[in-house]
This record gives C-alpha cells, sequence and structure tokens, in this order.
C-alpha cells in the first residue's frame, strides 16, 4: 500500500512546482507592465514652442517670365537680306537703322515712276498749250460772229475744238495723279529696305541670317524681336480650384528657378478670361508686372508664383499639427514646467498649412504638444472654464 501511494505523492510535488512557476512569471508580468506604464508616464512628448511669426496664406501657381514691352520686327517688301546692323543683346533707340534689304529692284521702281512722271508733266503742258490755242480761237470765233464775219458752224467747232482740248488736259492731269500715287508707294516699298527700330529696347532674338532671300508676299518675316527688359510681366497659370480666390490688385510674389531665396513682389494686374487646357486640366493666366532694373530677370524663365490670399504679421502661431478640434471649437495641449499635460482652449486664426494662429488662449514661449501618429487624443475632455 505504501508503495501505491509514492507516485502519487511525487506528483503532487511536480504540480505545485509548475504552480509556483506559473505564479512567479505571473507577478513578473505584472511588474513589467507597472515598470512600462510607469516608464510612459514620465516620458516627455515632442514639444514646440509657441513664438511670434507672419503667417501668409497662399494660392500658389507656376508661372513665365516675359517681356511686358516687346515688338517683332518684320520685313514690309520681299527681297534679299543686305545687311546687319545690330546683334543679339544690343540696345537700340527708337529710330536706329537695324538692317538693309536689297534694294535694287525697288529703286528701279522709283526711277521708272519718276521717268513717267516727267514725261506725264510734259504731255500735261502741251496739252494746256492745245487747250490755250483752242481757247484763243473759239473766242476769236465769237467776235468774228459779232461782225457777221464767220459762219455758225465754224463757231461750233472752234467751241468743240476748245472743250476737247480741255478733256485731254484733263486726263493727262488724272494720269499724272495716278503715276504721283504709284511713284509714292514705289518710294514707301524703297524706304522698307531700310528696317529701323519702332522701339527703343534690347535686341533679344534675330530669327533672318545675312543673304536670306525674304517673301513679304503672303505674310510679314519677322527679322528680329526688340524688346523693353526695365519692366517684366509674370504669366502665372492658375487651376480653376483657385481662380476664384484671386481678386485684382492682390499682392504677388515669385521666386525663380536659380534663386529660390530672393522675392520679386507685385500686384495682379489682369486674369485672362479664356482658359489654357492642358492634358484635361484649365488653367487661367494671371499678369502682373515687376521691375527689372539690373536685368536680372529674363525671358521664358521659370517661377514659383505666390498669390498672397491674406496675411497676419508678427502674431502668435504654433504648428498646424499641435491644434486639435472638437464640437466645442480648438484646443491645444501644453506641458507645464513639471512635464504635466494641460489642455488648452485656443482661438484660431489664419493657417498657412504650417503653422496656425492663436488669437487668444496663449503666451509667448509656452510649449505646445506635437501629438505623434497612431497616438489617441483627449478630445472632449477639456476641463470646462
Amino acid at each position: 500500500m505504501s508503495n501505491l501511494m509514492a507516485p502519487r505523492a511525487r506528483m503532487g510535488g511536480g504540480t505545485k512546482v509548475w504552480m509556483a512557476a506559473i505564479l512567479l512569471a505571473a507577478v513578473a508580468l505584472v511588474a513589467w507592465f507597472g515598470l512600462v506604464r510607469e516608464s510612459n508616464r514620465h516620458q516627455v512628448p515632442a514639444t514646440a514652442q509657441v513664438e511670434r511669426r507672419d503667417i501668409e496664406v497662399l494660392v500658389t501657381a507656376t508661372g513665365r517670365l516675359q517681356p511686358r514691352d516687346y515688338v517683332d520686327v518684320g520685313a514690309q517688301v520681299s527681297g534679299q537680306l543686305k545687311e546687319f546692323h545690330v546683334e543679339v543683346g544690343d540696345e537700340v533707340k527708337a529710330g536706329d537703322l537695324l538692317a538693309e534689304i536689297d534694294a535694287t529692284l525697288l529703286q528701279a521702281q522709283v526711277e521708272s515712276n519718276q521717268a513717267q512722271l516727267r514725261n506725264q508733266q510734259a504731255v500735261l503742258r502741251e496739252r494746256e498749250a492745245s487747250h490755250e490755242l483752242a481757247r484763243l480761237n473759239y473766242q476769236r470765233q465769237e467776235r468774228l460772229q459779232t461782225a457777221n464775219l464767220t459762219s455758225e458752224e465754224l463757231v461750233e467747232t472752234a467751241r468743240a475744238g476748245m472743250q476737247q482740248a480741255a478733256a485731254q488736259v484733263d486726263s493727262i492731269q488724272a494720269q499724272i495723279e495716278q503715276t504721283q500715287s504709284t511713284l509714292r508707294a514705289a518710294e514707301a516699298n524703297f524706304n522698307y529696305t531700310r528696317i529701323f527700330a519702332p522701339m527703343a529696347g534690347t535686341v533679344v532674338t534675330i530669327d533672318a541670317r545675312r543673304g536670306q532671300t525674304l517673301n513679304a508676299s503672303q505674310t510679314t518675316p519677322t527679322i528680329l524681336t526688340i524688346a523693353d527688359l526695365s519692366e517684366m510681366t509674370v504669366q502665372a497659370q492658375v487651376s480653376e480650384a483657385d481662380i476664384g480666390r484671386l481678386r485684382i490688385g492682390m499682392p504677388v510674389y515669385f521666386t525663380t528657378m536659380g534663386n529660390r531665396t530672393q522675392r520679386w513682389h507685385g500686384q495682379l494686374r489682369l486674369i485672362e478670361p479664356t482658359p489654357v487646357v492642358e492634358n484635361n486640366v484649365v488653367l487661367y493666366n494671371a499678369l502682373f508686372e515687376v521691375p527689372n532694373p539690373d536685368r536680372r530677370l529674363m525671358t521664358q524663365m521659370t517661377t514659383q508664383v505666390f498669390f498672397v490670399a491674406d496675411a497676419a504679421e508678427d502674431v502668435l502661431a504654433v504648428p498646424v499639427a499641435a491644434v486639435q478640434r472638437d464640437p466645442e471649437g480648438a484646443y491645444v495641449e501644453t506641458l507645464k514646467a513639471d512635464n504635466q499635460r494641460q489642455q488648452v482652449r485656443i482661438e484660431a486664426g489664419l493657417s498657412d498649412r504650417i503653422h496656425t494662429e492663436v488669437q487668444a488662449g496663449l503666451e509667448p514661449g509656452q510649449r505646445v504638444i506635437l501629438p505623434t501618429a497612431g497616438a489617441t487624443g483627449s478630445a472632449g475632455r477639456v476641463p470646462r472654464g
């Protein structure tokens, strides 16, 4: 009987050992959770300081630079481009000679018309003399008729001859006027072979080459472009979602690809009503000007444009991530000197998607807690009052 009880006694002792091990593991697990909770309780969260700064509500767009005033200088007559008197980058004044077209044929036309005009003027003098003779003959026949010394037939013949001579004078005068008009056109075409600057500015492009034959019979060929680079126009393309936020006269500034730190400022002058559709995206052109006295801005530069829809200067601000909201409004969590959290109601103002203006509720230097990703908030548990 004692031999049968021995194995049972050994089995009872093993069970107690296992139960003691499980109990010890449970105590260790509870202790570990307590340590983790205590560590989390004393851990300092990420914070940001309440500080003063400028906040701008912006509408962004991309754009390109172009001169506000420019002109494409073309040729009004056909011919071979004989000479260039300017190069790209040259500064010109209004009236300066830019280029010359071979004028041989046009000069010959002028000389031909001049010769024809001289011939017609000689014919006119002859016809005027004939008219004067016919007039005198008619007057003589009238006097003879008064003395009954000539017939009625001779008087009528003399009168008809005088009228015919007058008509010939009128005819040659009309021909002379027509030739004079043709001569003026030929002289104008001859003068067009010398191309002058229509405005002061800089030669920005030359589209033709010396020796090139220009054909102006169908379209006016462009020879070069002159632009006034002292003032530039920014043509910004604004999406249809943002165009309603723009208003004429609003402040705007831009930076260039080569200089992100410098800003050029202006005011919105024009919003073109007709959009440009690119890849099914509707874009509107918004234009404004900026001075360019040092010529640092150049044609076709790419710009990053910022339209200032609203702005606040030197105001208290906190990061956008620190501001939380519930049905009662906006609030932040502040961190006190003893690392204790406190929820504070604020009046939020403008936001530029990075910082939010704090109109009331905080003081400069306070630290606000930045919620971490996945952290559970305490919305709705803000102490009243």
